[in-house]
């Protein structure tokens, strides 16, 4: 009983140290873009490094990173993982309190009202975690980690792993598959491998600060080889991924995808549902799908940036002739913001580059305008 009650308050510490992690770095990530924007039309690219609200952010950001990696040696892994979604309930609403923009109160709540019930969803999400969450928990030692990592549930695990991702790789490099699913499902199987790693690391180091020495153990060694390599990896993925769709797309699919596999590779790996009743079990299971519903709802909501056009569409010129219009004249588009861009002609005339704002104006044009110099126009458009 007294072992039970001392594995709860462990659990309990590792949770509140992933829920204030993530809390934090969300802070952090929005301290230094509200620097960022300060300072967008600065002529030194680099003003950002001046300012104390960008070193507050790093500084934060560290702080809340240690909190998260130090809360997988208290807690199991399977329990630590879905917390993340604490980073998207807290940016949602960091993102509501400070928004600019002027609403009437029916006009705010019918633009949020998908940002509120997501968060509602997630906070109930978190809260049955936490409740069900799995109890079974080892000390992180060599020994254990060996044991765990030569057992057959595990190798048979790697083995199904390393060819679904060589599958996802070959499809991606040589088939040019760049569906979101499967970029991100690269990114969530390199993932499973990250967090494996990091509780490893993280609990050995506690043990050795305790007094119980880790770090003569190879195991260790290698496992932080490893956690450093998929994190690597896994960054690289993502940063292809954020070039091609939409921020918040990548947010909720990859929240969706990466805690499914995290948490199967825990109770793999870590036996984390090991003893587990059939009730916590699904309970825990339906916290999970409450948090997805409720991160999905969140980033569903979220303002789109329109991205930047380097070029000038058609239909931002005044009176420019459109091919397909059969001499019509076509008006500006108020809808769309202005843009820079150029414009490429079929002369062979190299592109000019106006870094200027356009002219909102009507203007009419005779049939001397129909036969002019027709324009060909580039577009560059991003998958959201």
């Amino acid at each position: 009983m007294s072992h039970g009650y001392k594995q709860q308050q462990e659990n309990l510490i590792g949770a509140l140290l992933a829920i204030f992690g993530h809390l934090v770095v969300s802070i952090a990530l929005n301290l230094q873009k509200y620097c960022h924007i300060r300072l967008a039309g600065s002529k030194d690219p680099r003003a950002y490094f001046k300012t104390k609200t960008w070193w507050l952010g790093l500084f934060l950001m560290l702080l809340g990173e240690l909190g998260v990696f130090a809360s997988y040696a208290f807690a199991p892994l399977s329990l630590i993982v879905p917390l993340s979604a604490v980073s998207v309930i807290a940016s949602a609403i960091i993102g509501i309190i400070f928004i600019k923009e002027k609403w009437k109160p029916k006009d705010f709540l019918r633009r949020y009202i998908l940002s509120f019930v997501g968060c509602g969803l997630a906070i109930v999400g978190t809260y049955l975690l936490v409740t069900f969450g799995p109890n079974s928990h080892e000390k992180m030692t060599g020994d254990n980690i060996i044991r765990h990592l030569v057992s057959w549930p595990f190798l048979l695990y790697m083995l199904v792993e390393i060819i679904l991702f060589c599958l996802l790789l070959y499809f991606y490099k040589e088939r040019n598959a760049n569906n979101i699913v499967v970029i991100l499902l690269l990114v969530a199987l390199l993932g499973s491998m990250t967090v494996v790693t990091v509780k490893a690391v993280a609990g050995m180091l506690v043990l050795s600060i305790q007094g119980n020495l880790q770090l003569d153990y190879p195991i260790f060694y290698v496992m932080f080889v490893c956690m450093v390599a998929t994190a690597i990896y896994q960054a690289a993925f993502l940063g292809q991924a954020s070039q091609m769709y939409d921020s918040s797309l990548i947010a909720s699919v990859g929240y969706i995808l990466s805690t499914t596999v995290a948490i199967t590779a825990g109770a793999v790996f870590y036996l984390d549902f090991l003893g587990q009743d059939v009730l916590h079990v699904c309970m825990f299971a339906l916290g999970c799908l409450i948090a997805f519903l409720g991160v999905f709802l969140i980033t569903r909501n979220r303002k789109k940036a329109i991205p930047f056009e380097p070029y000038i569409s058609m239909d931002a010129m005044p009176g420019m002739q459109n091919m397909h219009d059969k001499g019509m004249t076509v008006q500006p588009d108020l809808k769309a913001s202005f843009s820079y861009g150029a414009l490429e002609n079929n002369d062979n005339i190299s592109e000019i580059y106006a870094p200027a704002t356009l002219p909102v104006m009507q203007e009419e044009h005779g049939s001397r305008n129909a036969s002019g110099v027709p324009y060909r126009v580039l577009e560059h458009t991003k998958k959201e």
